[in-house]
């Protein structure tokens, strides 16, 4: 398999060429565990060391890899991170990542089961949107959104395979997105939910629950997302209260 090359006579500076090349070797698995030694790639890319060191130092800091003094640098367990404490969609917090989101569409429609759903959302019958999410082509998440009828059925006048619905919801429709309420749990993926990720049924997976409310308090959006435990992070920054 022929390598990709550095393009000396790109205006994007070598190392970051060499810094996406890399990425998206990643994002694609071809690196899981501890990536090739400086040399290696010096050697590889025809590049100096200065180059190979700057790409992978912006990779160390965007979490995708992590060095281990005296072992190398290794591929980061989870690549994809968001942070806690900001309500960021999924397209945000991949962009975040320097990587590009996508969606495919699972199915949609209405419904009034589960019952709890409806409960939340203070609706006898709701609109479900079911779609699985990608980082770089790579499956990360299955989520489930769920919705009023009225709002479900503005949000399916859209490209489902596309859409931003945060960005939707308050550009076009016109609905704050206040605060949430969200859950985190360890789960293990169904057999759908492996076929869709492309991990093996009973694998480890982060659980997701979430209501967003507007700034009244009503129920905007019920989230329940699958999101692979080897691709997916959650992070928060804490701190001691000072006496």
């Amino acid at each position: 398999m022929a390598h990709p090359k550095l393009d000396e006579n790109s205006p994007i500076p070598l190392h970051v060429q060499l810094k996406n090349i890399l990425s998206e070797q990643i994002m694609e698995r071809q690196y899981t565990d501890k990536i090739p030694s400086e040399r290696e790639l010096m050697d590889q890319f025809s590049t100096s060391r200065a180059t190979v060191r700057a790409a992978i130092s912006s990779l160390v800091k965007e979490g995708i890899l992590v060095k281990k003094p005296g072992k190398g640098t290794f591929v980061s367990i989870k690549p994809v991170q968001e942070w806690l404490g900001k309500l960021s969609s999924f397209t945000e917090t991949v962009r975040n990542m320097k990587m590009t989101p996508r969606f495919k569409l699972i199915r949609q429609g209405k419904s009034s089961t589960p019952p709890f759903i409806a409960s939340l959302l203070e609706e006898e019958t709701f609109y479900y949107i079911d779609r699985l999410l990608f980082a770089n082509n790579i499956p990360v998440a299955v989520e489930k959104q769920y919705y009023s009828l009225t709002i479900g059925q503005k949000l399916a006048q859209y490209d489902l395979s596309t859409a931003t619905f945060y960005d939707i919801l308050e550009n076009d429709i016109g609905v704050i997105l206040s605060e949430a309420d969200q859950s985190i749990s360890a789960g293990s993926a169904t057999k759908e939910e492996g076929e869709l990720l492309g991990v093996s049924e009973g694998s480890s997976v982060l659980r997701i629950e979430r209501l967003i409310k507007d700034p009244e308090g009503k129920p905007i959006e019920y989230l329940m997302g699958c999101f692979r435990a080897d691709m997916y992070s959650l992070r928060v920054k804490m701190a001691r209260r000072q006496r």
